[in-house]
């Protein structure tokens, strides 16, 4: 392996390729002490996507859409999980990704979304990044209903609340979708900042 990186890939084995790809990576590593160790690990494949929080700032409200996730189904939880407006990118720029998710999912049209952060999800075992953005809506600019696209499974209930009303399910687990928790509180100590609090 290169003396520059301590990781060589050395064999990519498809197990599954439905939805996205499950792979079984076989990677060597130069470990600290100099010794190379060989290791393998499952790793789906995901594509990167992009979110976006919508929330007005004279009304201190936020959009929310509520979907069903059968991954948090299977760990325990109803799977209707509140969340920011989301979708892959499928060759998009992040920022247009964004717009277009907003609309088809909330059915507002936004402007420019700002960027909060770029993070991966679970990069011990999948490939998916996330862009985050912001976005202030105006209640009156709002083309179609929201919802989601049928034709692709989509039944996706459009939320406006209270952003206070949003900070005070983060605090008792009303809201545990990462991104969407991420972006609450970004729009807390950027933005909006808590009730009675200077942003």
């Amino acid at each position: 392996m290169p003396d520059d990186d301590p990781i060589r890939i050395v064999r990519e084995d498809i197990l599954a390729d439905h939805y996205y790809t499950l792979k079984n990576i076989t990677y060597a590593q130069r470990r600290l002490d100099g010794k190379v160790q060989q290791q393998s690990r499952e790793v789906y494949d995901c594509a990167s996507g992009a979110s976006v929080l919508l929330y007005n700032r004279a009304r201190r409200t936020v959009v929310l859409t509520r979907q069903f996730r059968p991954g948090a189904r299977l760990n325990g939880h109803d799977g209707f999980l509140l969340e920011a407006a989301a979708g892959v990118l499928d060759g998009a720029d992040p920022a247009e990704r964004a717009r277009a998710e907003a609309l088809e999912e909330t059915g507002y049209a936004i402007g420019t979304p700002q960027p909060a952060m770029s993070l991966f999800v679970s990069p011990g075992s999948i490939t998916e990044r996330n862009h985050l953005f912001v976005a202030e809506y105006d209640p009156d600019n709002r083309p179609g209903a929201g919802g989601g696209q049928a034709e692709e499974g989509e039944d996706i209930d459009v939320v406006e609340m209270d952003f206070d009303d949003a900070l005070a399910l983060v605090d008792n687990g009303g809201i545990i979708d990462a991104k969407t928790v991420l972006l609450l509180l970004h729009l807390e100590r950027k933005v909006l900042g808590r009730h009675g609090e200077a942003s």
